[in-house]
């Protein structure tokens, strides 16, 4: 999302204490800490062993207490200088503050027990907490993104915008803000506060004073204090626990979480669902009391409130990670599909990975889980993953970067055709990312298909660029007609943001879906009415969500499309949402907005709801049918 000329801005609230700027060192290159140890959270109770090779390996194995994560990855202790680790992520925020587009990965990984530091998370960078509960490591400071790069509106000198802080993330750890200080998390898509417990007086979800943002996650998290949401456009907290809520503008949503308002839509725009039907948290690496890593599996949770830690140890599976392999840099396609083939696990680990043929997953169970926004990059015209139609594939913390030569889909999850039930054990995704374009040319039809029956999507953001590099967006440069389509039944999709796609930007065919908060903009780029063409039946152009005219069940809650036609602002769509007229299928909370009043969509749902267009820029319409 890029901002617009015209956003919303909320009165002008300043934070109890100012943060004030940390002092960034220009140091050299960051090389990857040691790995001595603290006590560690205790080992949670073990998986079945994978299958052995039948035959020799040329895989190497992985030693799950000194593993190599690569140059990219930072391993902390409590006994390290405190001075040192400041020092060295202070580096690391300087180096990424305005790198959008670089090539550049971080991990900072924390081992259980207590840390005086002040981190300003920037681009492409995770900190991670290494203990079994998110109690088990602490932060005493701040943990915190700042708006305080990108120009808004006019004025040079404001630099409040958050509406492009992207790619970044905080996991599983506390922390605890000073007296009087409150914490920030200014920020946009892709850019989860996950699995975390913040403790003080609270977090502004924008710059605190008049800036923009435009949307987030908050999942698997307590928070003590109040969370005010100030700017921010959209957002989803999905099983967490809150000492209050503060804040509202167009679509805000609360799925299975406690301490939140109650459902009222819109003005103020809470859509409030009580319990969460089906959920696996995201998989997580950790360290035992050995120091021996392992990967924790959380177990799927139904009729869900609240964190799945808040009680106590989550219910789960830990994987040693002498079952994974480590993919680094540089590592072949052919290696790393070898180890899936031997039913090794994945680790990929912090920087850009560049892949001449998919990844083939074909085993239950299997596990893919990236740190540091760990970056694939399809360059053959292949996807970068193909799942098959198996039981409980689970894919974490991964980027998925469309290459210069055309792919069918980006990720494919099942084969078409597949017909399978999972409902016992779903196939999930957490935090996985797709961009076209932008950092360098790329070109996909789809960016992801889903094929299998009852998969979890946990926090995904489907791009194609709408800014980027040079060369590397546009129009005719960076293509991509779907963002998602979704082909099996019984699907369900958690914070589903899928924006600027060139024709539908999702398409679902399954029955018996379900969408807990949609974030949309339509393409930005259509140079004409022509260009963009359309559905059909005089449409113009493309609604931004299609549920199939075979589908007799579908029901979705908060969810939201925004047109910005800034290079053609008379171009116009005839609807956000394009759904068949079934009792069957059901959508609440809905909005469609006219950034600025840049471009015209006629209608919110189908024929329903309001024009949003320069003199009325934000249409609500709150049950259809």
């Amino acid at each position: 999302m890029t901002s617009a000329d015209e956003q919303p801005r909320p009165p002008s609230r300043r934070s109890v204490t100012g943060l004030g700027a940390a002092a960034l060192l220009a140091a050299g290159p960051v090389l990857a800490a040691g790995a001595g140890g603290a006590a560690a959270a205790p080992a949670a109770p073990a998986a079945p062993a994978r299958r052995a090779p039948a035959r020799p390996s040329a895989v190497p194995p992985t030693d799950p207490r000194n593993p190599d994560f690569g140059p990219s990855v930072l391993v902390f202790d409590p006994g390290m200088s405190a001075a040192e680790m400041q020092s060295r992520v202070d580096a690391i925020s300087a180096q990424m503050h305005t790198n959008q587009f670089g090539t550049e990965r971080h991990a900072v990984l924390l081992r259980p027990g207590a840390y005086d530091l002040d981190v300003n998370l920037r681009f492409y960078t995770q900190i991670i907490g290494l203990g079994l509960h998110p109690d088990d490591v602490t932060v005493n400071g701040h943990v915190r993104v700042e708006a305080d790069w990108l120009q808004q509106g006019d004025d040079p000198n404001n630099l409040g915008n958050a509406t492009q802080n992207f790619w970044r993330g905080a996991e599983n750890f506390s922390v605890s803000v000073p007296a009087g200080e409150i914490e920030r998390w200014a920020v946009s898509q892709a850019a989860p506060y996950r699995r975390m417990h913040l403790r003080g007086i609270g977090v502004q979800l924008w710059n605190g004073y008049d800036g923009w943002a435009s949307g987030g996650l908050l999942a698997d998290c307590k928070v003590d204090g109040v969370v005010e949401s100030g700017s921010q456009q959209q957002w989803l907290t999905r099983n967490s626990d809150l000492g209050a809520w503060n804040g509202s503008v167009w679509n805000m949503v609360f799925v299975g979480s406690t301490g939140v308002p109650g459902q009222h839509f819109p003005n103020p725009s809470h859509t409030v669902v009580d319990r969460t039907p089906v959920i696996r948290e995201k998989p997580f690496l950790y360290v035992d009391d050995s120091g021996a890593y392992h990967v924790f599996v959380p177990a799927l949770r139904r009729d869900a409130s609240g964190c799945s830690w808040n009680g106590g140890a989550a219910a789960g599976e830990s994987i040693s990670l002498a079952d994974f392999f480590v993919v680094r840099i540089g590592t072949p396609a052919a290696t790393i599909n070898e180890a899936l083939a031997e039913g090794r696990h994945l680790l990929f680990t912090a920087g850009v990975h560049h892949l001449d043929e998919a990844l083939l997953v074909e085993n239950p169970d299997t596990v893919l889980l990236g740190i540091g926004l760990a970056t694939l990059v399809p360059d053959t015209g292949q996807p970068a993953i193909r799942i098959a139609d198996v039981d409980g594939v689970k894919v974490a913390g991964i980027l998925i970067d469309a290459g210069a030569v055309n792919s069918p889909t980006l990720m494919e999850v099942g084969p078409e055709g597949a017909s399978a039930g999972h409902a016992d054990n779903p196939t999930s995704l957490h935090d996985v990312f797709f961009r076209v374009g932008g950092s360098h040319l790329g070109r996909a039809s789809v960016s992801l298909t889903v094929n299998s029956n009852h998969v979890i999507g946990d926090h995904l953001w489907v791009w194609r660029a709408d800014h980027g590099n040079s060369g590397t967006w546009g129009w005719t440069v960076s293509t991509g007609a779907n963002g998602v389509v979704i082909n099996g039944d019984d699907v369900t999709m958690y914070g589903l943001m899928v924006e600027h796609y060139q024709e539908y930007n999702t398409v679902w065919n399954g029955n018996g879906g379900r969408t807990y908060f949609f974030q949309n903009e339509l393409p930005y780029d259509p140079p004409d009415q022509a260009a963009w063409g359309s559905s059909g039946n005089g449409s113009l152009g493309w609604a931004a969500y299609k549920v199939a005219d075979s589908v007799t069940s579908h029901e979705a809650w908060g969810v939201g499309s925004y047109c910005f036609f800034n290079v053609n602002p008379g171009v116009v769509a005839s609807r956000g949402f394009e759904v068949p007229d079934t009792p069957g299928v059901r959508f609440h909370d809905l909005v469609t907005v006219s950034l600025g009043g840049v471009g015209t969509i006629n209608r919110v749902i189908n024929e329903t709801g309001g024009t949003a267009n320069t003199g009325t820029q934000v249409q609500y319409w709150v049950d259809y049918p």
